[in-house]
């Protein structure tokens, strides 16, 4: 065996930061911020606990870093929707991609930040609170929203810009649950239609 080859086989892996994250959102998203543990983060990851802190920091940091990666990625929709033409589109759309997104089989089933705020011990209180500000900045992103299409005569005038946003915020929460339980997107799809069907018209 030549020094060259020795060198090759000798040379430790490369770690990869992006990648990492990646498997920690995986596990995050599945198991909650106290569900996972740092045993198996850093097993998963393929670090020690030193490496680790120094590549993202402690444990509530590196949760942190997932949840920015899922809302600037897999959750990006969330902040498109506003972009339709009307109001009934923006909900249809939110909850039809809801149901698709919610139930795929290439991640965990379900939202990450609905199901990581659902629960949690004292260890937990800041992040749960950063989950609710989350939710409710999509809720505000919607309420702006419906209130231009009100002004617009897109809403009938007696419309609640605000409980609209909270009444598909409401869907979308109980959608993610019965998504972790198995509800498939067509069943969570049928439920959007009967949603939709008394959405209130111009």
């Amino acid at each position: 065996m030549t020094t060259e080859t020795k060198k090759a086989r000798g040379r430790p892996r490369v770690f990869d930061p992006d990648e990492a994250l990646d498997k920690a959102l995986q596990i995050f998203w599945n198991r909650g911020y106290e569900g996972a543990s740092l045993a198996e983060l850093t097993e998963t990851l393929g670090v020690n606990k030193p490496s680790l802190y120094a590549a993202f920091g402690n444990k509530e940091e590196l949760f942190m870093k997932a949840l920015s990666k899922y809302v600037q990625g897999p959750a990006a929709f969330v902040r498109e929707i506003v972009n339709e033409p009307n109001a009934h589109a923006v909900a249809k759309r939110f909850l039809y991609q809801a149901a698709e997104f919610l139930t795929q089989s290439s991640h965990p089933k379900g939202c990450m930040i609905v199901q990581g705020a659902l629960s949690g011990g004292e260890s937990a209180e800041m992040i749960k609170s950063v989950l609710m500000e989350y939710r409710a900045g999509y809720e505000k992103l919607l309420t702006k929203r419906f209130e231009q299409a009100k002004a617009d005569g897109d809403l009938p005038s007696d419309a609640n810009p605000a409980a609209l946003a909270k009444y598909l915020a409401m869907l979308h929460q109980g959608m993610s649950v019965q998504a972790t339980s198995g509800a498939s997107e067509e069943e969570l799809k049928t439920v959007a239609d009967l949603a939709l069907s008394v959405w209130p018209k111009a």
